[in-house]
């Protein structure tokens, strides 16, 4: 464990009680963010004249190797870690001035805000690979009818690409609130020092700048003691992990023998042990099984935060593990979706369950309203006769007559009814019942062909802004790597200038 907080106002730490605290085991997603502040903060330190350009040069040159360190359970945190290889690569005297300005509580606020930025650029691209994917599968289903159902009942025939643009719109509502929430995350609470900055003169927008941050968490108190970023992201992550567990439910329900709609790959899936006949789909199960396990983080974090007093508690360190295995949770979820989907095999005829189940129901209470001159509630209820006494002469729409409609408007509702046989007739072909439905938004292929191009337009604009941002930190980097070396050289240069005279 670190010696170097101990032998001051405290004497000799208990193993124990070092190991009960330590975040070591969690901190090794923080390391490379951990040490480009520690560069970024020499720099300033050194253009603001608060550290000599000797000791900068010492100190840049130790921490040159620092993202090498291996983290090991006998380290009490990175930060620690970090400076102990600081102080003996560059020695007391510079080495001891690493820590000059800033806190463990800042950094700690800065590096997981630095490390979350790269893991949701990840985590977007994948959740952009998904929408491309369903989209892709949407091509070649424009006109294979599938039938929806509500409250697990049969209820309205529509594609299977309708289906699954509703899961490329869900999936953008996720995209924009990871974004959204990426703009507050992108700002840079370094300075902050413990609670109240510090005396000296530092310069905050330039680590800022140095760091790839659009601006400031600038309140000092807020800057060290908020981790609404943290939740907002979990927040976010939980209802994409939701959307993910939905398809999963939907894929899970419709690839058993009793719906019979999709087919699972059969490498996507598992058998019985004793059963032989069975397909399992268990990657859809552990999909919906990482969705509450999100859901799980999310209201540990919401209830740990929710109790504690301003500024900095240690309860933070217990919160950031459960951000990150959220986070590889949903990137592990995406992932199998995206290369489940395109082999995903449709039942490309339903035509005698859609019979049989009565889905063209509401179309033919539609037609006696615009046809016929039939109020709406007396259609529904002279379809629902049709339907009830149709399902006890063991019959289906198929057997429908003109005879039997207008039995059921005279026992429901007292109307004479004369419907044309064609128009009955009409209502047995579940793409013409989808094809009527031509509203904006609805399933008809024609519609659904041109949301589908939108859809495209819209994922190509996102995977467009995702580069951007992936380019603004991958720019701060290099321009980090480009002053770290620019004033390690002119030091050398002095150094051997001076030596020479």
């Amino acid at each position: 464990m670190s010696k170097i907080l101990h032998g001051g106002r405290l004497g000799n730490i208990r193993e124990d009680v070092a190991r009960f605290t330590s975040s070591i085991k969690d901190d090794f997603r923080l390391l490379d963010s951990v040490v480009a502040i520690n560069k970024a903060h020499v720099v300033m330190l050194t253009e603001q004249k608060i550290l000599a350009k000797q000791d900068s040069a010492a100190l840049l040159a130790a921490l040159a190797n620092a993202s090498d360190i291996q983290l090991d359970s006998s380290m009490e945190d990175v930060h620690m870690a970090v400076e102990e290889v600081v102080l003996k690569e560059a020695g007391t005297e510079a080495g001891g001035n690493l820590h000059i300005a800033k806190s463990r509580n800042d950094q700690v606020a800065t590096a997981i805000r630095m490390t979350l930025r790269t893991d949701l650029l990840t985590l977007m691209r994948s959740l952009s690979h998904v929408q491309e994917h369903l989209a892709e599968v949407a091509e070649d289903h424009l006109e294979t009818v599938i039938l929806e159902y509500t409250h697990l009942q049969p209820a309205q025939p529509v594609t299977f690409a309708h289906y699954l643009l509703s899961y490329v719109d869900a999936f953008q509502r996720d995209m924009q609130r990871i974004q959204s929430a990426y703009t507050r995350i992108n700002l840079s609470p370094l300075g902050a020092g413990a609670l109240a900055t510090t005396s000296f003169p530092i310069n905050r927008d330039r680590t800022a700048e140095l760091l790839g941050f659009r601006g400031l968490v600038e309140n000092s108190i807020d800057a060290v003691g908020s981790r609404d970023f943290i939740e907002e992201t979990l927040a976010s992550l939980t209802l994409t992990a939701v959307n993910l567990s939905r398809f999963a439910e939907d894929l899970i329900i419709w690839s058993s023998p009793d719906f019979g709609v999709v087919q699972l790959p059969d490498e996507f899936t598992s058998t019985s042990s004793i059963m032989p006949q069975k397909k399992n789909p268990e990657v859809l199960e552990i999909i919906r099984a990482h969705a509450s396990n999100v859901l799980g983080n999310f209201v540990t974090v919401t209830a740990t935060v929710k109790s504690l007093p301003s500024t900095y508690n240690l309860d933070f360190q217990e919160i950031t593990p459960k951000l990150w295995e959220s986070i590889d949770n949903v990137r592990a979820s995406l992932d199998m979706i995206h290369k489940l989907a395109p082999k995903l095999k449709v039942t490309s005829d339903v035509s005698e369950k859609a019979l049989k189940s009565f889905v063209a129901a509401t179309e033919l209470a539609n037609l006696l309203v615009r046809k016929y001159n039939i109020p709406f509630r007396s259609a529904h209820k002279i379809v629902g006769a049709l339907v009830k006494s149709l399902i006890e002469a063991k019959l289906t729409f198929a057997d429908a007559t003109p005879k039997l409609l207008a039995k059921a408007a005279e026992d429901s509702t007292s109307i004479k009814l004369n419907v044309k046989t064609e128009d009955i007739k009409v209502l047995a072909d579940p793409l013409k019942l989808v094809e009527a439905c031509k509203v904006k938004g609805g399933p008809a292929p024609a519609e659904v062909k041109r949301m589908l191009c939108e859809r495209e337009k819209i994922i190509l604009i996102t995977k467009s802004d995702i580069s951007k941002m992936d380019k603004e930190l991958e720019e701060a980097g290099n321009k980090l790597d480009m002053v770290v070396q620019q004033f390690t050289a002119k030091t050398s240069k002095n150094t051997t200038f001076k030596n020479s005279t």
